[in-house]
């Protein structure tokens, strides 16, 4: 019987990355640190360790030092935030904004201390360019929504007007301001709830702008032809209905008959 020498694995071989590749690398630990650490507590020597590469080679890809690989990092993670709120034009309106708000929350629910720091601001490290980038993502879902709604200008659509614009800005930043308590509250309630009431939200404030607003009007009538019964506004009218009858006593009287 003869015998085999064992033969010893395979050497892993080493490839070298490319610029592009190595760049991502490094923008992803970025991301992944920053995500849960406010960014003026994240160093680079912790950026390194994370990717796996020498401080130098940090420097070598960022040589602005932390300043530079943050912008570059927001600028990815804005990316990928903006893309949250791109839905095709398939179904009722308000349940492409659900699925919107569903991606977002997810978003802010794994990048929980990083957004907070984000949005509140007062890092050492925000600039008017940090601000920019988070303006443009604030425009860029405001542009989406509108879009479901309808109103960016495309064949066939007329634009938004200023208050149609105003209303959905002002809801971008409620959904913001909301999803900041919600990190403080511990998120709670569940995100399914926040994004029902969110969407809520949404109709509410185009319902109340369309009592003065004919292009809000026109929109609303629009879009109730798209709903059903089984969907957020067909749900908010059965449970709102009740609690506006309730107030019947505040419409004028109708005129005396002769």
């Amino acid at each position: 019987m003869t015998s085999t020498a064992a033969v010893p694995p395979p050497r892993a071989t080493y490839r070298r990355l490319s610029v592009e590749e190595r760049r991502a690398q490094l923008l992803l630990a970025a991301l992944g640190l920053f995500a849960h650490r406010a960014p003026d507590e994240v160093s680079l020597d912790e950026v390194a360790v994370a990717a796996g590469v020498s401080r130098p080679l940090v420097y070598r890809y960022f040589p602005g030092g932390r300043q530079q690989l943050y912008e570059a990092a927001l600028g990815s993670a804005a990316d990928e935030l903006t893309l949250c709120f791109t839905e095709p034009p398939v179904g009722p309106p308000t349940e492409r904004v659900a699925r919107v708000l569903d991606r977002y929350l997810r978003f802010v629910d794994e990048h929980d201390t990083g957004f907070s720091a984000l949005l509140r601001g007062g890092s050492v490290v925000e600039t008017s360019r940090t601000t920019t980038i988070v303006d443009g993502v604030r425009r860029a879902a405001a542009d989406e929504i509108l879009r479901h709604l309808g109103r960016m200008g495309g064949a066939g659509e007329q634009p938004a007007g200023p208050r149609l614009r105003m209303m959905v800005r002002s809801w971008i930043a409620a959904v913001e301001a909301a999803s900041l308590m919600w990190l403080d509250d511990g998120k709670q309630p569940a995100a399914a709830e926040l994004r029902g009431w969110l969407v809520d939200h949404l109709i509410a404030l185009l319902a109340a702008t369309a009592a003065t607003d004919p292009e809000a009007a026109a929109v609303v009538n629009d879009l109730l032809a798209l709903e059903t019964s089984e969907g957020p506004a067909g749900q908010l009218a059965e449970r709102v209905i009740p609690v506006v009858a309730e107030a019947a006593h505040l419409l004028p009287a109708p005129p005396a008959s002769d």
